[in-house]
């Protein structure tokens, strides 16, 4: 059985672009995963060491580490902040 592919657009914002530098927060990019991904596993793709990211948003709403993708979906992921 085949697995069903799904389109995702993902922005990486700040410090984390130095992971994926061919995904940016202007552009973005679109990613063809397997359905049932969760942001988690997208984290993995990317290589995106989920202790440095901060907030996860899909469709302009803050969403969990275990938020399972869907077809059409578009992810920001911003990474920890410092300053004050």
């Amino acid at each position: 059985m085949q697995t069903r592919m799904i389109k995702v657009e993902v922005r990486l914002y700040a410090t984390l672009r130095k992971y994926c530098p061919e995904v940016d927060a202007e552009n973005g990019v679109l990613l063809r995963i397997p359905e049932g991904t969760s942001l988690n596993d997208l984290l993995a793709r990317l290589k995106v060491p989920e202790q440095e990211v901060k907030i996860l948003f899909v469709n302009n709403r803050k969403q969990s580490i275990d938020y399972v993708l869907r077809n059409g979906d578009k992810v920001g992921i911003f990474p920890l902040v410092a300053g004050g």
